[in-house]
């Protein structure tokens, strides 16, 4: 075999690698590789408390999660202060009970789409609110960076749309 024959033969493959590992090499460069997409998230809404102020409230976000790594919502933190509980819900046959929890997994690929049914964010105390009002909300993860939101105050029975 000659020697241009031999170059002929191994040039496509060589060349196939150098592109492939230029490739990874920008990606890995831009962040790509190496550590997990962060999660996305639109406005969300809060239940207006019926008894008025001080009493219990909850607020809801879907959050979505682009990347190929599991993140977790590990906890909230509003305009207005003071604790906001992660909670879900647990069916036990045809009657269920809420509890706190120290994590909402959002999985890869997946979303968190929290709802009274399911899970949420309680707010013990709230201040007065209105309906139709904005109000801030920052929530944390065990992977992605901080998420700050607003959320939509609204009445009972009344969902975003």
């Amino acid at each position: 075999m000659r020697m241009t024959d031999r170059f002929k033969a191994v040039g496509p493959p060589v060349g196939a690698a150098a592109l492939a590992l230029a490739l990874l090499t920008g990606w890995t460069a831009l962040g790509g590789a190496g550590r997990p997409r962060p999660v996305e998230a639109d406005a969300g809404w809060v239940l207006l408390p019926t008894a008025g102020a001080g009493s219990a409230t909850a607020a809801f976000f879907t959050i979505r999660n682009p990347g190929e790594v599991p993140d977790e919502l590990t906890g909230a933190s509003w305009e207005f202060g003071g604790p906001i509980t992660l909670k879900r819900h647990l069916h036990q046959g045809s009657a269920g009970r809420w509890e706190p929890v120290s994590g909402l997994p959002v999985p890869a690929r997946g979303e968190l789409a929290m709802s009274p049914e399911d899970s949420d964010l309680m707010i013990a105390a709230p201040p007065p609110l209105t309906s139709g009002q904005w109000v801030g909300f920052t929530l944390t993860f065990r992977h992605s960076p901080p998420l700050r939101l607003a959320a939509r105050v609204l009445p009972p029975g009344e969902r975003p749309r």
